[in-house]
């Protein structure tokens, strides 16, 4: 199997790495790609938002697969550009990934399907966000209606930072806080059939203990020793396949990656948000304990052949993944500062670049690079993810130091 990977962030060198060790896989090519990703696969210098562009190079490359990872490139319709060349794509169509693109279509399609989730209004002006912000009280939870990189959700205490963030996002979907533990789960599908792959937990606040500004996910541990037992199972039948149902019902089946966002709360799981790919960095985790073939799976789901495809197997253990970011993230991350230290197997490149006058790597993004490890248990994958990120030196870095450790002490409660 030939197989294009699109993008260039720590998801995508996930994937590769996953797609690189699949048996059947006998060519891999990356575009953008980043430095990691170069290790495994050919990298091509394409826009990954150009439809046309990407669809020329899978025709040229004599793709038998397209593996579309960021959300920019599904809302752009590259997927739909790929397939309109008779080659299969994994991710949805443009019209689908608006599960993604838009906060408030996403509402619509979880009220329509019956799928437990926040109350929730749509705002675009002053006035109606304030009335929607004293419906709820706090904290506030207000969200950027469209796509802004895992980074435009806002949850505060004080409404006037609320109303400042909805004022600066225009359209806002402002919905009640879901009190509980999160759980991200990403469901691989062709629009009818669907396999859960294991639940993660991700990090999304800059700080350790959950505080200050939210990122796009400063680290991820799987799987979740604490989740109440069947939670995968009330998923698949509360949520996911109701929201497939009414997707085809609107004649805009999802294929691809449906990611489920999940607050446990005390009256059972309720759904924050969907993302139409997989995400980063619980990619880094999820992909790193499975055992089946990456690109197999892949492929059975962007040809519509899910249903015939076998079980999924899952490696023994746990896997922990620490983001190394920039110096200034989330707000105004450094760049092109000199790293060492990362050209080790378990180093997973999200943000890096190659310096043209001597190769040096460089940053090249807020998220830089993420150390990832498996172990026999949670608290083994933990020692050693923080053991690969104790040997990465990059200028004024920072990340989190409390990753999975409240799960490795059994201090994550149930609430009711």
């Amino acid at each position: 199997m030939r197989v294009l990977l699109v993008g260039g962030g720590g998801r995508e060198h996930a994937l590769a790495l996953g797609l690189a060790g699949d048996p059947s896989v006998e060519a891999l090519t990356a575009a953008p790609g980043n430095p990691g990703i170069a290790g495994v696969a050919e990298l091509r210098a394409v826009e990954a938002t150009d439809p046309a562009a990407v669809a020329g190079l899978a025709v040229e490359f004599g793709a038998d697969l397209v593996v579309i990872g960021p959300e920019a490139p599904l809302v752009a319709g590259v997927a739909d550009a790929v397939r309109a060349k008779g080659i299969p794509a994994f991710g949805p169509s443009a019209e689908a990934a608006r599960l993604e693109g838009s906060k408030a279509f996403a509402k619509d399609v979880m009220l329509a399907a019956r799928v437990p989730t926040a109350r929730a209004f749509t705002c675009a002006d002053a006035e109606s966000a304030g009335r929607a912000l004293d419906e709820f009280g706090p904290p506030y939870v207000v969200k950027n209606d469209g796509l802004a990189a895992g980074k435009g959700v806002v949850v505060t205490e004080d409404r006037a930072v609320a109303l400042q963030h909805a004022g600066e996002c225009g359209r806002v979907v402002i919905e009640e806080y879901l009190a509980g533990p999160e759980v991200s789960l990403f469901v691989v599908t062709d629009g009818e059939a669907a396999l859960p792959l294991l639940p993660a937990q991700d990090f999304k606040r800059a700080g350790d203990g959950d505080t200050g500004p939210n990122t796009g996910g400063m680290g991820a541990y799987a799987p979740l020793p604490w989740a109440p037992p069947g939670l995968v199972d009330e998923v698949m039948r509360d949520v996911v396949h109701p929201t497939l149902a009414e997707m085809r019902r609107r004649g805009t089946p999802f294929a691809g990656l449906l990611y489920v966002g999940l607050a446990i709360t005390a009256a059972g799981p309720r759904v924050i948000e969907f993302n139409a790919r997989f995400g980063d960095p619980e990619t880094q985790v999820v992909l790193a304990l499975l055992e089946t073939p990456l690109a197999g799976l892949l492929h059975a789901a962007a040809t519509g052949t899910l249903a015939a495809h076998p079980p999924l197997r899952w490696r023994d253990g746990a896997a922990v993944t620490v983001v190394v970011a920039a110096d200034g993230y989330p707000a105004a991350p450094r760049t092109g500062d000199v790293i060492t230290g990362a050209d080790r197997p378990g180093v997973i490149h999200a943000g890096t670049a190659r310096r043209a006058s001597d190769g040096a790597l460089l940053s090249a993004g807020g998220r830089v690079l993420c150390g990832t490890a498996t172990g026999p248990d949670l608290a083994a994958a933990r020692e050693a993810a923080y053991a690969l990120v104790r040997g990465i030196e990059l200028a004024g870095s920072h990340h989190r130091t409390d990753i999975a450790a409240a799960a490795v002490a059994g201090r994550i409660a149930l609430p009711g």
